[in-house]
This record gives structure tokens, sequence and C-alpha cells, in this order.
């Protein structure tokens, strides 16, 4: 099983954010998470096998599902529990129904990083319109990242906000890309970044 699947992301989120959170709660279309809960973010090739696994670990745990998501390339899950421990739990379930271990995960890359600063008030009440998240004011600084495989701008969302008072506007998890935009003064967005950039560097896997 394991030469014909691929395990392009498994992150593990020890504690959502108030942010992160609410903004998880606008766009799933499963059970709805609270701030404090743990999550597990897995994406992986073929999708439809996203299907299997996600039984086979809410039949073994405690752990509910708020997303399963199957588009034109991968499939992604999101599990979460206010157990830690049912999380992990959950998560070797997965690796063991698919013969995988987390060694087997990519190494996330960076495909874009931007820090833009006083951003014009025509730019921010564009942006505006297509966030679920926190408003974009003008003269804020915004962070704009993109990931890839995308389940782990997730990740990065929610170190972001440990590390910083920014605004969550917008996360998009799904696809080859994955997409964060945040907001607020230009000293906190320049620790915000820092914060993503380590805590995607940070995690191991294949090239």
């Amino acid at each position: 099983m394991a030469d014909t699947l691929e395990l392009r992301a498994y992150s593990y989120i020890d504690r959502m954010q108030p942010q992160y959170a609410s903004f998880v709660g606008t766009v799933t279309q499963g059970d709805l998470p609270t701030e404090g809960m743990a999550a597990l973010y897995v994406e992986m090739a073929p999708g439809n096998h996203v299907f299997r696994v996600v039984d086979v670990a809410v039949k073994a745990t405690e752990a509910r599902p708020g997303a399963q998501i199957v588009e034109r390339q991968y499939g992604m899950f999101e599990l979460h529990s206010h157990s830690q421990a049912e999380v992990l739990q959950a998560g070797e379930v997965v690796l063991q129904e698919l013969g995988l271990t987390q060694a087997d995960r990519l190494r996330p890359k960076i495909a874009s990083l931007q820090v833009i600063t006083n951003v014009s008030p025509y730019q921010s009440q564009l942006l505006n319109r297509f966030t679920r998240g926190m408003m974009l004011v003008a003269g804020q600084t915004m962070l704009v990242v993109e990931c890839t495989p995308a389940a782990y701008i997730n990740y990065a969302a929610n170190e972001a906000e440990k590390a910083a008072t920014v605004n969550l506007m917008h996360i998009s998890s799904v696809g080859v890309y994955g997409r964060l935009w945040m907001a607020g003064t230009e000293a906190d967005i320049v620790t915000a970044r820092d914060a993503v950039v380590a805590a995607l560097e940070g995690i191991d896997g294949r090239d």
C-alpha cells in the first residue's frame, strides 16, 4: 500500500489560538472546533484515500473530523479534540492505516512571503471583500504567505498568532499552495513573519 500513497503533509497543532479557531469555524463543513483544541491536518495523494482513513481514525478515537476534502490533485482532512492525547492517537492510527510514518511526509516549502507596509485604502477595501476573518484597515501592514504542501499553512497561521498580536484575515489550505493573510502593526507583522518561517522550517520530512 505504501508505494501507492504519498503523504504530503502531516501537521499537529497543540492548541488552536482564538482567531485561528474562529476562522476555521467559518469555513469548516464538519464538526466545529473551538479555541484550545488540538488538531491534526493530513494531506495525501491519491485524494480518495481520505474517506477510508478518516473513518478508521474516528472509530478508534474520540477525535472528530472538521474537514474532509478531495480536490483535483490531493485529499486533505482535519481531526480535532479537546484532548491532545486523542489527536495524537488518531495520528498514529492514520499512519498505521496508511502503512507510513511521519518521516514519510513532505517538508513544507515557502513559495512566497511578503510584508506590505502602509496598505492603501483601495487595496484594503478590495481584500476585505474576500475574507471571512478580520478586516484589513488602511495604513496597516500586511503579511502574505504561500507554502506547499497547502495543509501546512494552518500550522504556520496558528504559530504566528501565538507569537504576535495580529489580525488573522484569511487562510486557504486546499490545493497546490496554502495561503495566509495577516495584518497588524509593522513590528507585529515582522514578528509573525519570523514565526511563520521558523514554524515551516522546523518541520522535517522528505524534500
